[in-house]
Formats: C-alpha cells, sequence, structure tokens
C-alpha cells in the first residue's frame, strides 16, 4: 500500500493527460508516465482547463465514490435503515455493523478515491490562477476561468467534508504533491485538526461564492457546480463544524458551536431569498421520480447532485440496483439485489396520510412473470430510487443504471434554517414556518393533515426538527450523520432496539399492527386487502395471499441492527485503511481511537 502522497501524484499524471483530452482511468497506479502531459500543456487554454476540472468532478461518481460505497455502505446502520443483511462479512456488512477493520477494502478505496479527488481539485487550484488569461484574457476567457476556480475549491471541500465526517482528522494538503515532491517536501502527512481544516474549507467556499454564477446566469443544470451548491454546502459544513464529534473516545463539541450555526443560518437565508433560483419541488412523488426517469425537475430543488453514466465502474453507480424493490429476472424491468433494508418500525413513523412513505419504502417485489408480489414487513425496501420506475426501462442484470446522486436539496436547506434559527433564537416563527413548509409538502400540501402544535421551547423543537429530517431524507444517506453531529447515535439506536421489540410483542405503540397482512394483485400490482394500521381480521379476505407482517420481526432481526456498536469504542468513525498508517506514521501519522 502506497502513502497517500504518493498515490496522488500518479493521479496527478492522469489529471494531466485527461485535460489533454485523454480517457481518465481509476486505475491510475498502471498508468505509464511516459504518456503524460506537462502542467503547462494541460492547463493552457480556457478548454484544456475545463477538461482538468472534469477530471476533477470525475471522483465524485463510480463505484468507489457516491456511485456504491458512498452512497449505499457508508451511511449504515441507524434508526432508520440497515446495510445489507446478515451478520459482518469484513466488506460491506461489517461497516453497517460498526465492525470495521483497517484492512477492509471497502475502507481502503473509497479513502483512496476521495484523496485523488483531492489531488485533482489541487492541481487545478494551483494551476488556474497561474494562467495568464486568468487575469489578462478576454472577459468571456477571464469569466469563464474565475468559474472553474470557483468549481474547484467547492469540489474539494466536498471531498474533505466528507473524509472528515467517516474519519475524522484526516490529513489535509492543500498543494498538489507532485510539487512538494518536486520541491524536495516531506511525503508523510500528518493527521491535521478537522476543526482547522473545516475553518480552510469555510473560507474557500466564501471565496468560491463570489466566483460561481447563480443557476439562472449559468444555464447549468444541478450537475455542475453553482452558487447555490456553494452557498448550500458552506451551510451544511459550517453545521457539523458546530456540531458533536468523535475526539479520541470522546463525543464533544465546539464551545463556539453558535458562532457557525450564524454561518449556515445566514447562507440558508440567502438560498430562501432566491426562491427563482431553488425552491421546493410542490410534489415529493415528482422529486423522485425525476431521478428515475433521467431528467431534470422543474422546481430545481436539487441543488447539487453527482452525475453518472457510462455504465462503468468508474462513472456509474448501482442506485436503484443494489437498493430499491428486489426484482428477480423481470423482462421488463431485469434484476436488482435490493441490499437496503427499512427498519420494520421506520415504516411505521409515518403518519397513513404521509405520501413520504410509500415513496421511500416499497412493500412489494417483481418477479421473472413482471407481477408484484407483497413482502414481509421484515423485508421492505428503500424506494426513491428503484429500477421499475427508470425511463427507459433497462431489461437484463445490468447494474449500472445512469442513476444520479442527490448532495443537497431546498428541503434540507429549509430545515437547516429551521434548526440553527432554533439553537440561536428558540422556536422563532420563521425557523416554525420552515420546518412547516417541508412538513405541509409531506401531506399533498394539506395544512390541516401537516400541522403540528407550535413548539413551545428550544427542546420541543429540535425534537421537531430529528423527527421531520428522519422522515424527508430516509435513504439518502444523511440520518447517520446527523445522529451523530447531535450526539444521538447510541439513543437513537437503543431507542429503536426497544421499538422494535415492542413491534414485535405487540406492544403500545404497536398494538394495532396487524399480525399479517392480506394482498391481491391487479394488473400485475400489489393491492393491500386491508390497512397497515388495522389489527387483522378474524377470517382471510378472499381472494387474497397471506404475508407475514407484525410476525416476521423476531429477536435475531433486532440483534442485528448495528449490532456490534457499543458507544465510547470510537465506532462513530471508520479506521484509516492500515496501509495509510503503516506508510505515514514516521510523519506522526496515527490511527484512530479503539482501532
Amino acid at each position: 500500500m502506497k502513502s497517500i502522497i504518493l498515490r496522488s501524484t500518479l493521479a496527478a499524471g492522469i489529471l494531466l493527460a485527461a485535460a489533454a483530452g485523454l480517457t481518465a482511468c481509476k486505475d491510475y497506479l498502471d498508468v505509464s508516465p511516459d504518456s503524460l502531459y506537462t502542467n503547462a500543456q494541460a492547463f493552457s487554454s480556457v478548454g484544456s482547463a475545463t477538461s482538468a476540472v472534469v477530471g476533477a468532478y470525475d471522483m465524485l461518481s463510480g463505484d468507489t465514490g457516491y456511485g456504491t460505497r458512498l452512497s449505499m455502505y457508508y451511511p449504515y446502520d441507524t434508526d432508520e435503515m440497515q446495510g445489507a443483511p446478515g451478520a459482518f462479512d469484513g466488506r460491506s456488512r461489517s461497516l453497517a455493523r460498526y465492525t470495521a477493520e483497517p484492512s477492509n477494502p471497502e475502507i481502503t478505496n473509497p479513502f483512496n478515491n476521495l484523496y485523488q479527488g483531492i489531488e485533482r481539485t489541487n492541481i487545478c487550484i494551483e494551476s488556474i490562477p497561474k494562467m495568464a488569461l486568468y487575469t489578462t484574457g478576454a472577459p468571456a476567457d477571464t469569466a469563464a476561468l474565475h468559474r472553474l476556480y470557483g468549481e474547484v475549491l467547492t469540489l474539494r471541500a466536498q471531498y474533505y467534508f466528507e473524509l472528515i465526517r467517516n474519519w475524522g482528522d484526516v490529513p489535509a494538503p492543500f498543494v498538489p504533491s507532485f510539487t512538494t515532491a518536486a520541491t524536495g517536501g516531506d511525503l508523510n502527512s500528518p493527521n491535521a485538526d478537522r476543526l482547522a481544516t473545516y475553518d480552510h474549507l469555510l473560507a474557500d467556499l466564501l471565496a468560491a461564492e463570489k466566483l460561481v454564477p447563480w443557476r439562472s446566469q449559468a444555464g447549468a443544470a444541478s450537475e455542475r457546480i453553482t452558487k447555490g451548491a456553494v452557498k448550500a454546502l458552506r451551510a451544511r459544513i459550517a453545521l457539523y463544524r458546530g456540531g458533536y464529534a468523535l475526539h479520541g473516545l470522546q463525543m464533544t463539541r465546539p464551545a463556539d458551536y453558535l458562532t457557525y450555526y450564524a454561518i449556515t443560518r445566514q447562507e440558508c437565508l440567502d438560498l430562501m431569498n432566491r426562491r427563482t433560483e431553488h425552491t421546493l419541488n410542490p410534489s415529493f412523488f415528482e422529486l423522485f421520480k425525476s431521478f428515475n426517469e433521467l431528467r431534470t425537475e422543474a422546481s430545481n430543488e436539487v441543488i447539487f447532485q453527482v452525475a453518472m453514466g457510462g455504465s462503468s465502474i468508474s462513472g456509474d453507480s448501482k442506485i436503484g440496483y443494489y437498493s430499491g424493490p428486489l426484482l428477480s429476472s423481470s423482462t421488463i424491468y431485469g434484476s436488482t439485489q435490493a441490499q437496503i433494508r427499512p427498519l420494520p418500525t421506520y415504516f411505521y413513523a409515518f403518519d397513513s396520510t404521509d405520501v413520504r412513505r410509500n415513496i421511500t419504502l416499497t412493500t412489494y417485489s417483481i418477479d421473472a412473470t413482471n407481477n408484484q408480489k407483497g413482502v414481509l414487513l421484515s423485508a421492505l425496501t428503500d424506494g426513491k430510487f428503484r429500477r421499475d420506475w427508470r425511463v427507459p426501462a433497462l431489461t437484463g442484470n445490468g447494474n449500472y443504471l445512469g442513476y444520479n446522486w442527490p448532495l443537497i436539496r431546498f428541503a434540507d436547506v429549509l430545515l437547516m434554517f429551521a434548526e440553527v434559527d432554533n439553537e440561536i433564537n428558540g422556536p422563532t416563527p420563521a425557523a416554525v414556518a420552515a420546518l412547516r413548509e417541508v412538513r405541509t409538502r409531506a401531506f399533498g400540501g394539506s395544512t390541516t393533515l401537516g400541522q403540528i402544535p407550535t413548539p413551545a421551547t428550544k427542546a420541543d423543537m429540535f425534537t421537531a426538527l430529528v423527527n421531520e429530517r428522519f422522515l424527508e431524507f430516509g435513504g439518502e444517506g444523511i440520518r447517520k450523520y446527523d445522529l451523530i453531529r447531535w450526539n444521538l447515535l447510541d439513543t437513537k439506536i437503543t431507542e429503536a432496539r426497544a421499538n422494535l421489540t415492542k413491534l414485535m410483542t405487540a406492544q403500545a405503540p404497536y398494538t394495532f399492527v396487524p399480525a399479517t397482512m392480506y394482498y391481491r394483485v391487479t394488473g400485475g400490482q400489489v393491492v393491500w386487502a386491508r390497512s397497515f394500521y388495522r389489527p387483522s381480521p378474524a377470517t382471510v379476505p378472499t381472494g387474497t395471499t397471506a404475508v407475514a407482517w407484525r410476525t416476521a420481526v423476531n429477536a435475531a432481526l433486532i440483534a442485528n441492527v448495528a449490532s456490534e456498536y457499543v458507544p465510547g469504542r470510537g465506532k462513530e468513525l471508520f479506521p484509516y485503511p492500515q496501509g495509510t498508517v503503516d506508510t505515514n506514521k514516521s510523519g506522526g501519522f496515527a490511527q484512530n481511537a479503539g482501532y
């Protein structure tokens, strides 16, 4: 295993080749340096600089980016959903069960990928301002290069943000490693204080805000960074900078956290005051159908998303194949693995009239005859990204569906604002209004169904926000990190296990849950014969198929939820790859506590 710096030196060569119009390849250790172009050639024009920045974007996608690992392996288990079913296996299940080891390749490969992204952005950040066109070119060229510079500052912040929330105090080079090597610099990097790294990123993003245009000025979809994306990411990073995090084996929060919450508040306000740029899509269903139909949604709620495509391990995603309902060799829709499993109690966290439930969760599978079948309560799957909704349909066993991954959407802006405004000022009318805007959409626009009592205290408002984020962002890889920054991971996992036990034994508040559910198949689709909120009938409804519901919840399922998580053992963070520790320890680099 080579060090971060040596790996990144080779990554730099790949970037230069890509900028010169060659093909970037993630197997960067196999590329011959003899074929690489020089840095001056790679940044000789606006076109070549644009190609280099596209290469920097590239590390967001693919299997080791948000195409699989960062989106569907890393965010579980929580009180919301579980990763792949079963005991830990040294790979993805070990991540979900909180028993990851430094030798786990699902730790090593995404870690390396994120640093390759940082190296590519560092090259661009150093090189673009040195171009003559950056200061003395025609106005159009200068504007284009300033925009590119703002984009790579933002990309670097996203890569570091992902590293920090998963590993903590990561090495933080802000110059290209090939430059450091050429000048005889130290190739070993120590752990950097994450708070200082966050501060650096916040300053970078403040600069980037002045360089990139708003979406309407850029004529760009949400796959390319615009001012809204910069502001939303700055709001999110400031929120995490002020939140709880694992230091050693202790969860602590900085004393000056309200300073950073104020940054979040202002950035969110800026976005909320520009509703022509981004706003809440009035239809939760339409929002997620747009991902499945590979198109842009009309309200621009999605502020930034990772572009996927090409049906390749390096550039596409398994979203909708690894996740979504189980499809078994359907001749219309193809096959899936269906590895993300909601907790049965998550289904009952939704009000029966909340439209988000039937979009976030699926209660069916599809067999080889293209017919739906009802599934056990213990076999529900996530549903925001589902292969049977894909347009155009994709048959066969191909596992790359071209689904983009949303990094941030406007609903998060509203709820971040409500959270920090409440922390700073208490449950203000503005904070309550932002919360209710999200909630009203969840009930089809009904202010009556979606109404909540006005929170009387800051604590009441916080509780309402914790619950609303729970329901709004299911399956979007957010809940685990929310719970960590609130220092509620242990509380909510413990609560989930207790609630599952109550559900299994039909105790309050689950006394109404039926032991068995019944369904018919009409036009190839499941039609449930009875309510999910009434006990099973005394007699079986005519012409129905029975499926275990409450009785599908058992002790083994409960024990498997975050099975190895124990507070105080450092499992809120992943271990660093062992090869990275071994190579860099002479420079003061140390493994995370608890590993």
